[in-house]
């Protein structure tokens, strides 16, 4: 009984929408992380070996990185303290009848994750969004390097064939070589930096998109559970005023009854 007791005050949606949200900011960290620095290498190596050109660039992407860190350790705390005022909200709903009241402070606290979720939720669209512009980019020039490769293709000429990263905004119109063509490129695409990059960055936006997902869920338990919170406290205005009236009319109907043995 006591562990039914116990496995009954979890909340398990909190539960799983935390471990979703976890495992999203770990997968878009680590592997976008890993993936800007194989980026970094490819475009140093093969489209910008002039290092002033491409500084800003790499200023970028430490830059990036670092915000990384606090993405993962903000939401790391941010999970936690969601999946506890999950725990608080079931107590609060399951001890409904019992001396457990809940405050308005408690109410006010719920309200607040409420909105700040509501603005991370939009704010890592944005960021799903940005993540699947490296995933664009990569699968273009694995796409090209397919379409060289093949012999239904039938290229007679492969040198002509050329990927410039310069007209994405990059790196500057005046970064050397800025781009690559014919076996260099076959060359790149056949690199373990590209292959590693590329698919790391499909990992990283769909981690993204897991977080968004979990946003989304933590969204919907967490109104709900300011909805409990708020009928929980009109539940115990109720009883409280329910209890005070019973015990005027057992106040009236005792010193009624006194009254009338008095009188007998």
């Amino acid at each position: 009984p006591c562990c039914i007791k116990c496995l009954g005050g979890v909340p398990y949606a909190s539960l799983v929408a935390t471990i979703l949200c976890f495992c999203g900011v770990a997968l878009f960290c680590g592997c976008g992380h890993v993936a800007l620095t194989g980026t970094v290498t490819i475009l140093e190596t093969y489209f910008s070996k002039v290092t002033s050109d491409h500084a800003m660039l790499t200023d970028v992407i430490q830059l990036m990185q670092y915000v990384i860190y606090g993405i993962a350790s903000f939401f790391f705390l941010y999970g936690i303290i969601l999946l506890a005022e999950g725990f608080y909200t079931t107590s609060a709903v399951k001890e409904l009848h019992s001396e457990f009241k809940t405050t308005i402070c408690g109410r006010c606290i719920s309200g607040m994750f409420v909105f700040l979720t509501y603005i991370l939720g939009v704010a890592w669209l944005g960021v799903f969004g940005f993540s699947a512009v490296p995933v664009f980019l990569f699968y273009n020039m694995w796409s090209t390097c397919a379409a060289m490769s093949s012999t239904v293709a039938n290229l007679t000429n492969i040198d002509s064939i050329c990927v410039d990263v310069r007209q994405y905004g990059i790196i500057p119109w005046n970064a050397t070589p800025g781009k690559v063509c014919g076996s260099t490129l076959g060359d790149i695409c056949n690199t373990s930096e590209f292959y590693l990059s590329y698919h790391l960055y499909i990992i990283a936006c769909a981690g993204a998109g897991a977080t968004v997902i979990a946003l989304i869920h933590f969204l919907m338990i967490l109104s709900a559970n300011w909805a409990y919170l708020k009928d929980a406290s009109q539940m115990h205005a109720y009883q409280d005023i329910k209890m005070k009236e019973e015990r005027e009319l057992q106040d009236i109907t005792s010193r009624s009854k006194e009254c009338l043995n008095s009188y007998t």
